[in-house]
């Protein structure tokens, strides 16, 4: 019962939207209404505001590693560790708090990999910024992170759960940025330092 304690735990720290409670701690709009619609630290930053984009990016990546931490800080298995961070990164996607409309996981997801082994976030962290100082779509750089992802995971832990698991929060990660894949393609995806095609004004 613990575990099942730990993983339904991690699921509602990952159902808390740190983007939505710091804007309204800011006076800010709510993001779900404006830019992208996602209450993410990138949409956050388009209010102009970095200090609240900091707080949530780093409320974010927090949960994740909050949650893996304690499971691996209370002896979890690796089974049930990866169990809670497939939960916690599963309450970002789909908040209980929020209609189950959450955000895109990228946050979230370094915090988890952090946790789960220090090389292999800094590894994806560091794709992450290698891609973007090329592209500056930031879209692009989390999908190139996701694809390396695994890569670095089976090279730090080798075949098993954690693997797995890193493989698992690739493809969910890719799934959420699929409307981002589709711009895109079609060349309409814009870069950080320019509005997104469509993305409506603040109120």
């Amino acid at each position: 019962m613990d575990q099942f304690a730990f993983v339904l735990g991690a699921y509602l720290l990952g159902s808390v939207a740190f983007g939505i409670i710091v804007s309204r701690l800011f006076g800010l709009p709510d993001p779900r209404t404006v830019g992208s619609g996602n209450p993410g630290a990138t949409n956050v930053m388009r209010s102009g505001k970095k200090a609240a984009a900091l707080l949530t990016l780093l409320g974010d990546a927090g949960k994740g590693w909050l949650a893996v931490w304690l499971a691996l800080r209370f002896g979890l298995t690796e089974g049930w560790v990866c169990a809670v961070a497939l939960a916690v990164f599963a309450g970002h996607l789909f908040p209980v708090f929020y209609g189950f409309k959450g955000g895109k996981g990228v946050a979230t997801a370094a915090g988890i990999l952090l946790a789960l082994s220090p090389w292999l976030g800094l590894s994806v962290l560091a794709t992450w910024i290698v891609a973007f100082l090329m592209f500056r779509i930031s879209s692009l750089s989390a999908l190139t992170a996701a694809v390396f992802a695994p890569v670095f995971a089976l090279t730090f832990n080798g075949p098993g759960l954690t693997s797995l698991s890193v493989l698992a929060l690739a493809v969910l990660l890719v799934w959420t940025h699929r409307s981002n894949i589709r711009k895109l393609l079609d060349g309409t995806e814009a870069g950080f330092s320019k509005p997104r095609s469509g993305d409506r004004p603040p109120q």
